[in-house]
């Protein structure tokens, strides 16, 4: 054998017990997973543990298992997360996509399909992405004040070949005189104290501008219903994803505010995950 060649099975069992020994749930699942993301080759190739491998690709593979070994998600790993039909990059500059927030999409898509909609701290782009994907809306808006989360939803404007209007600014600000049809938002909802107790797994890799809003959690939530009415035309829709332990106190701020409609969903795990509501003629 070749000095420049190492044999597959050997790389997977060694990968495995990295993964293992670091408390990796799916070690196995995860090590033939990140083989994959390297370009080492279909499934099928594992079934011959005796298969050579050149020893630049293992190395590369050797880096990545490192990376996964020190607590680094495997989204950022692979660079890659897929949110309903859609395959997107991922890194550290936005939240990975969550299968919570799938189910937004269906939520809002059963109460408004056509017209204009935003999606506010839009991250990666993939609620906006998949509303244009699965939607009939004549233009889909996706706000974000940070420049590098945009920067990667333009990357993945790119790789879908879906159409967006990426815009920088806070939440409703750079929409101010616009009338649309329904807003879609994950906002931060967790106080300080909920995000220095996060799982080290998310609080040392995810953006916490993403994650953590004013004292109660509920800083973002509040200012989104607040200022929502006066670019959302009467009888236009919010969706938006909750902390479950908020869900009661969120929907008490819309029905204050003076939406109308209000709901409470529950997300695929069965808890309270999100708030629907409609904009009222007196707002």
């Amino acid at each position: 054998m070749p000095e420049t060649l190492v044999r597959l099975g050997e790389l997977l069992r060694e990968a495995r017990s990295v993964l293992h020994e670091a408390g990796v749930a799916e070690a196995a699942r995860e090590s033939r997973f990140l083989w994959e993301s390297v370009g080492g080759g279909a499934p099928d190739r594992y079934q011959d543990p005796a298969c050579a491998v050149d020893a630049a690709l293992a190395g590369h593979y050797a880096v990545q298992v490192e990376r996964r070994r020190q607590g680094e998600p495997l989204a950022y790993v692979t660079g890659a997360a897929g949110f309903r039909r859609l395959g997107l990059l991922a890194d550290r500059r936005a939240l990975i996509p969550r299968p919570e927030t799938e189910g937004l999409v269906d939520l809002l898509l059963q109460r408004a399909g056509t017209g204009i909609v935003a999606d506010l701290g839009t991250g990666s782009g993939c609620l906006a992405l998949s509303l244009a994907d699965e939607g009939r809306f004549s233009r889909v808006i996706a706000v974000d004040r940070s420049r590098e989360a945009l920067a990667l939803a333009a990357e993945n404007v790119r790789r879908t070949g879906l159409g967006l209007s990426l815009v920088v600014g806070d939440w409703l600000s750079p929409l101010a005189g616009a009338t649309l049809d329904a807003i879609v938002s994950n906002p931060p909802y967790l106080t300080v104290d909920e995000y220095e107790r996060l799982d080290p797994a998310v609080r040392a890799w995810e953006p916490a501008a993403a994650l953590v809003s004013g004292v109660d959690g509920l800083a973002a939530t509040r200012e989104l219903l607040r200022s929502a009415p006066a670019v959302l035309r009467p009888g236009g829709w919010i969706a938006m994803e909750l902390d479950c332990r908020r869900a009661e106190s969120s929907a008490a701020l819309a029905a204050a505010t003076g939406w109308q409609s209000v709901t409470i969903e529950h997300d695929l795990f069965g808890r309270a995950r999100y708030l629907l509501a409609q904009r009222s003629d007196r707002q």
